[in-house]
């Protein structure tokens, strides 16, 4: 089953969001388009709690994007970003969400980061996203959504490690930083992951 799952399509990861994506509103219309052509359609939702670890605003003395250690590994300090009910929080107005059938939603732990759909950033706590699509029969999976050097990146190597295909469709993503992103692109192929162009979709 040819399984589309899209990552962060939220307000707060659009232009003039709290974390936002050069031109993230841009893959809205493609990622409309997508949907028809795939057999199951999930999506993933970051959902911090107020004074989340991950911000910048919870430690003294901290600089937004400064990399400190947390309980030993290394974390990007956010601005304060899509904390639960809140319009930031949300998917995009314009996403067409029909056709998505299920929604996890991550870095839900107060302590931890979050950037893969399938567990927190030390493997501590699944999602419960890779039961959910073995038990679909979900064997090939096709991602889109943001930001592409982190949630899509963090979540395509969790998936080739759970034994599914994996596939970014790369005119489906935007980068916060594009020079990360070249390199997530090349581990993403190193690991045994396919990178395509949404008009390369045979479905």
């Amino acid at each position: 089953m040819k399984t589309l799952v899209l990552i962060d399509v939220q307000n707060d990861f659009m232009p003039g969001g709290a974390l936002a994506v050069p031109e993230g509103d841009q893959i809205v219309p493609l990622v409309n388009d997508l949907q028809d052509k795939f057999d199951l359609v999930i999506a993933t939702q970051d959902w911090h709690p107020p004074r989340h670890a991950s911000f910048a605003s919870s430690h003294e003395n901290s600089e937004e994007f400064e990399v400190i250690k947390l309980d030993g590994i290394d974390q990007v300090l956010w601005p304060d970003h899509c904390i639960q009910n809140t319009k930031g929080a949300n998917f995009h107005p314009k996403l067409k969400t029909s056709k998505i059938e299920a929604i996890f939603r991550k870095g839900t732990d107060i302590k931890i980061d979050s950037y893969s759909g399938f567990y927190d950033n030390a493997h501590q706590k699944s999602t419960g996203l890779s039961g959910y699509l073995k038990e679909k029969g979900a064997g090939e999976l096709y991602f889109a959504g943001l930001a592409a050097e982190y949630c899509v990146y963090f979540s395509i190597l969790d998936a080739l490690a759970e034994g599914f295909q994996a596939t970014l469709i790369e005119d489906a993503t935007r980068a916060l930083n594009n020079e990360e992103f070249e390199k997530a692109k090349i581990a993403i192929l190193r690991k045994g992951g396919k990178i395509i162009t949404s008009g390369e979709l045979i479905i």
